[in-house]
């Protein structure tokens, strides 16, 4: 049986040491300010838009690093730093950010006129829990608490994104230990679902081992049967650091008969 969670902290150091950056991130927005006459089964027009929402703010994270960042979007500079952090990344982690976070950061990018971030891997965590598990809920308080790696930090809801808006700083304050806190569940549970991860970091690919897991970079991996293509056999290995199964490289020969 594979060793349940005992990559995290050589994972980390394996990470630094191979000079892979793998950035967990997590943003927050503001509401759309708009004009209407009613409260209930609304169609807004975009004439009644009185402006639109924005990021509110980010809070990042590199895995090989301690520190977790907040940046509010009033911060000088706050587009160009999007984009440099984004090209510094082989990989952003995130839940939910293909659909929101990463959408969001690129229309700030866009929007100041500058030029697209180098090109990222995504691992949205979210698509993972949707894909390989049936919780009784995908957000993402729910399966961090089911999985053991904490849970949200607790708020006062809309009007605390109203009072940071408003320039309250005791608000701004209680927002910033909020979307830390997203980022300590967030990078948790990568470290948990790193074996379940469909298209996750392939850390093999950096590694300078002709044999190692291709999620951790460990080289304890058992030999565990077959793994078949289409018309191709190969090894099948269990890393026992991660639980990851590996396929092989090397193609088994197999005799084939016609007829």
């Amino acid at each position: 049986m594979w060793r349940s969670e005992r990559q995290t902290v050589p994972f980390k150091k394996l990470i630094k040491e191979q000079g892979v950056r793998i950035l967990t991130l997590d943003i927050e927005t503001t509401a759309h300010t708009v004009r209407t006459w009613g409260l209930f089964k609304q169609n807004i027009g975009l004439n009644q838009i009185v402006e639109p929402g924005k990021v509110l703010c980010l809070a990042y994270k590199w895995l090989d690093d301690r520190k977790i960042h907040f940046l509010r979007a009033d911060t000088p500079n706050f587009a160009e730093t999007i984009r440099d952090l984004l090209s510094e990344a082989d990989y952003v982690v995130h839940w939910n950010g293909t659909a929101f976070d990463i959408p969001h950061l690129q229309r700030e990018i866009i929007m100041t006129g500058l030029t697209p971030p180098k090109p990222f891997k995504q691992i949205d965590l979210l698509l993972t829990a949707r894909k390989q598990f049936r919780f009784a809920s995908n957000k993402l308080d729910w399966v961090a608490q089911q999985l053991g790696v904490g849970a949200k930090v607790k708020h006062e809801g809309f009007d605390l994104w109203t009072a940071c808006e408003a320039g309250d700083e005791a608000a701004w304050k209680r927002m910033e230990k909020y979307n830390i806190g997203d980022i300590k569940v967030t990078e948790g549970l990568y470290l948990k679902l790193l074996a379940w991860i469909p298209s996750s970091a392939h850390i093999g690919m950096f590694m300078d081992r002709s044999h190692c897991c291709a999620r951790c970079g460990s080289t304890e991996l058992e030999q565990d049967g077959y793994a078949y293509a289409h018309s191709q056999k190969y090894l099948l290995f269990q890393c026992m650091e991660c639980g990851f199964w590996n396929r092989g490289t090397k193609k088994i020969k197999q005799s084939l008969t016609t007829r």
